[in-house]
């Protein structure tokens, strides 16, 4: 039995490249039946911090995958090592 993936957005609202990444992300989502926790950095001062300029940026079980652009080679390779591990 596979769980679903533990991917965290981390962007903004009113941000072009989140809304991207987003929209690159659907098709890895939808083969994985994974799903994907959208954080607004700006509801939290801490991650506001950390993240700031470098958004968007996706996060798996903790691992930073990429940040502004899709890395979807990186993102594939960790859904498939999450899907064949069990938890």
């Amino acid at each position: 039995m596979t769980t679903q993936a533990a991917l965290t957005l981390y962007g903004r609202a009113w941000c072009h490249l989140c809304d991207d990444m987003c929209a690159a992300l659907e098709p890895l989502l939808a083969e994985f039946g994974a799903q994907v926790e959208l954080v607004d950095v700006d509801s939290d001062p801490v991650l506001e911090t950390r993240y700031n300029e470098r958004v968007p940026v996706l996060v798996c079980d903790g691992v930073e995958l990429c940040h502004y652009h899709l890395d979807a080679a990186r993102v594939r390779a960790a859904l498939t090592v999450r899907a064949v591990t069990p938890r």
